[in-house]
C-alpha cells in the first residue's frame, strides 16, 4: 500500500496534511511542534487520528492488553539495579513501585493502527522534522521499539527517564480517574545529571519542576524523555489506561539494556545479550 494511502486512512489529513512534506500546512505543524519542544521538551498534536477510528484504536488496544507482562516491581528512576553502590543521598537510592505493564512489539499485530503508523516512512519523516532531525530510526529493540503501555486501576508508571532520546506516544484508552502524564522538562542534560532536582521531585518537594498534561485518545505526543523525568500518576476507577509508545532514535542500532528489558517484558532475547557488551549510547548518563 502506498505510503500516502496509509496516512490518509489513519491520520486526520484535513488537520495534518502529511502527504505534502513541502507544503505550507506541514511547515506550520512542524514549526509549532518545534517551538513547544524547545520550550518544554513536549508537544501534543491534538486529534491526530481520524475521529471515526478512535473506537477502533481503543478496541485494538483492549484486545492486545492481555499480552502485557504484569509484574509489580521495586525500581528506581534510573532503572538500574537497586543494589548498585551509590552515595547515601543519591536519588537512585529512592525506591519506587512500578505497576504498569507493556505489550511488546512482537505481540502487536502488523495490521493494527499503531503498527501501521509506526512503520510509515512519511510519518517517520514528519516526526523527524518536528524534532529538527535529518532522519529518525525505529528503535532496533525487538521488544521495546513499539509497545502498548497498560496501567491498571491502583497502579502507576513511576518517575523515570527514557533510554531513547525521542519518544512518540498516543493515548488509546484513558483511565476513569487519574492516570495523568506528569513531567519535568529538561531536568537534566547530556552533561549534567542534576541529582538535587531529581531528588526533590522524587521526595515530593519539587512541585515547582513538574508540569501536568491532559491527553485524549488519538492525540499524538512528542516528548524528549531522555532528559525529562516523567511518570503516569496512579490510575483510579474501573478502566485501565492504555497508550501506544512509538520509540525512535536519531541513530541506528539502539537496543535496551538487559536489566531494563527484563524489568519491562519479563524476558530478554539474543539481541539484548549481544548488544550488552557494545551498547549504542549518545551520552554517559546513568540510564
Amino acid at each position: 500500500m502506498a505510503a500516502t494511502s496509509v496516512l490518509d486512512q489513519i491520520v486526520d489529513t484535513a488537520r495534518y496534511p502529511l502527504a505534502d512534506p513541502n507544503g505550507e500546512a506541514w511547515r506550520a505543524a512542524v514549526a509549532h511542534a518545534r517551538a513547544e519542544l524547545a520550550d518544554g521538551g513536549c508537544t501534543v498534536l491534538r486529534e491526530f487520528i481520524r475521529p471515526e477510528l478512535i473506537e477502533t484504536l481503543r478496541a485494538e488496544g483492549e484486545a492486545m492488553a492481555p499480552d502485557a507482562h504484569y509484574q509489580v516491581e521495586r525500581v528506581n528512576a534510573y532503572n538500574i539495579p537497586l543494589d548498585t553502590e551509590l552515595p547515601e543521598d543519591h536519588p537512585g537510592r529512592i525506591v519506587l513501585e512500578r505497576g504498569n505493564a507493556f505489550v511488546p512489539r512482537d505481540r502487536i499485530p502488523v495490521g493494527a493502527l499503531i503498527h501501521r503508523l509506526y512503520t510509515s516512512e512519511l510519518f517517520q519523516r514528519f516526526v523527524a522534522d518536528c524534532f529538527g532531525l535529518a532522519e529518525l530510526h525505529e528503535f532496533a529493540d525487538p521488544l521495546a521499539g513499539l509497545c502498548l503501555n497498560v496501567v491498571a486501576p491502583g497502579m502507576s508508571h513511576p518517575w523515570h527517564f527514557d533510554t531513547n532520546e525521542f519518544t512518540v506516544s498516543m493515548l488509546t484508552q484513558p483511565a476513569e480517574t487519574g492516570g495523568v502524564f506528569e513531567y519535568c522538562p529538561d531536568i537534566r542534560s547530556p552533561h549534567a545529571e542534576q541529582f538535587d532536582d531529581v531528588r526533590d521531585v522524587l521526595t515530593g518537594s519539587g512541585a515547582r519542576l513538574v508540569r501536568r498534561l491532559e491527553l485524549r485518545p488519538g492525540d499524538l505526543q512528542l516528548f524528549q524523555g531522555r532528559f525529562s523525568l516523567h511518570r503516569v500518576s496512579p490510575v483510579e476507577g474501573g478502566t485501565s489506561r492504555h497508550s501506544a509508545i512509538f520509540a525512535y532514535t536519531d541513530r541506528p542500532g539502539v537496543i535496551g539494556t538487559v536489566e531494563r528489558t527484563r524489568q519491562l517484558f519479563g524476558r530478554v532475547l539474543p539481541d539484548h545479550l549481544a548488544a550488552a557488551a557494545d551498547a549504542v549510547r549518545g551520552d554517559r548518563l546513568l540510564d
